[in-house]
């Protein structure tokens, strides 16, 4: 790839990103919001197909479609095996989007019990 200065102003910020969520503090608090923005996807999403009920089938294969890629990128790759024989934690990008993801499931589950469904 080129050093164009937009990727150049994506790869600082990138570094900047990943040494501030070094500290377990900061990478802890971006997973939860990761995961509470799922929760909050989710209610958007069932609340705006669910006004007309036009787009239900539409949102529900879409919403199955990016889940389904999510879990595939997240698990797809390898691992790495440090010397002490511990697996090397995931990436920030990773965990943030299992998280939203996991957040976007429970919340359709919970938005299916309030329905009664």
């Amino acid at each position: 790839m080129q050093n164009t200065r937009i990727s150049t102003i994506v790869n600082v910020v990138s570094g900047q990103i990943s040494r501030w969520s070094r500290q377990s503090w900061r990478r802890s608090s971006l997973i939860l919001i990761s995961l509470l923005m799922g929760f909050f996807l989710a209610s958007v999403i069932s609340t705006s197909t669910g006004a007309k009920s036009n787009l239900d089938i539409e949102a529900a294969a879409i919403t199955v479609f990016i889940v389904e890629m999510i879990s595939r990128f997240t698990y797809s790759t390898k691992r790495v095996t440090l010397a002490d024989g511990n697996l090397a934690p995931r990436k920030l990008t990773h965990e943030m989007l299992n998280s939203l993801k996991i957040g976007v499931t429970y919340g359709l589950f919970l938005e299916a019990f309030k329905l009664g469904s």
